[in-house]
């Protein structure tokens, strides 16, 4: 099997070395990049690759080892397991819920479809804990397995995301982990409603659904490190051929 390719993290933004490689290679497990049962080259090689010390590498490696995504043999080395991992909010925002029917995950894709910054209804400012000012209102398409399967509608305090880009070619994919990189913001706790619903006209449309089938609903909170409501967050889901699975300790 190939060698991963590796980013240098010798230099640029300002997250810890640590964090940074940890993220690295979770995503690459977590969206299939590293499959299960691939051997992972030695600490010295990959803090070469990564331009970094053989104890950053370590200790980030030791994590995920904890966590469940790498698993240590003797005489073969270190190896991705394939299994579902020990779930942390810190992967509540690097996977995607929706899993096969096997349980497996699934990599999935981001479609932006709008960003618009409007003033905050009365309620909207309540539940944001903000005086009446603008909010930034994000509407995207999440395609796994070649297919839409869940839309999103999520809403922001302006205020507290300045310089968001405004372009939807321009926003990331990770959203949660780029307002923590670049706004300081961690989300911290996320309570969600969960129910059934029939698909509307709009489900339809974005889902590619045949009528009106049943569709998975989410209300969803996420509050900062200080307890702020941050992010409103409603997402509507087919799960023909998904489940949901939401494990988060």
């Amino acid at each position: 099997m190939a060698a991963p390719v590796l980013p240098n993290f010798g230099a640029g933004e300002a997250a810890p070395l640590y964090e940074r490689v940890k993220r690295h290679m979770s995503e690459a497990i977590l969206v299939g990049e590293w499959p299960p049962g691939m051997v992972l080259p030695n600490e010295t090689v990959l803090a070469q690759g990564f331009g970094i010390a053989v104890g950053t590498v370590r200790r980030a490696m030791s994590d995920l080892v904890a966590e469940g995504l790498l698993s240590r043999r003797r005489k073969t080395g270190t190896v991705v397991t394939g299994r579902t991992p020990h779930h942390s909010l810190r992967f509540f925002f690097q996977y995607f819920r929706l899993h096969r029917a096997d349980g497996s995950l699934v990599r999935s894709t981001s479609q932006f479809l709008n960003i618009a910054a409007r003033p905050a209804t009365a309620e909207e400012a309540e539940r944001l804990q903000i005086a009446t000012g603008g909010i930034v209102a994000i509407h995207r398409i999440r395609h796994a397995d070649g297919r839409p399967v869940m839309h999103d509608k999520l809403l922001l305090a302006e205020e507290r995301v300045p310089g968001l880009p405004r372009d939807t070619e321009m926003l990331p994919a990770l959203l949660y982990l780029y307002l923590l990189e670049q706004f300081g913001i961690r989300i911290s706790a996320v309570r969600e409603q969960i129910t059934a619903d029939l698909a509307s006209d709009e489900d339809i449309a974005l889902l590619g659904l045949n009528g009106r089938e049943a569709v998975l609903t989410i209300d969803e909170v996420a509050y900062d490190q200080a307890g702020v409501p941050t992010i409103l967050g409603w997402h509507r889901a087919t799960t023909a051929a998904h489940t949901y699975v939401n494990e988060v300790r």
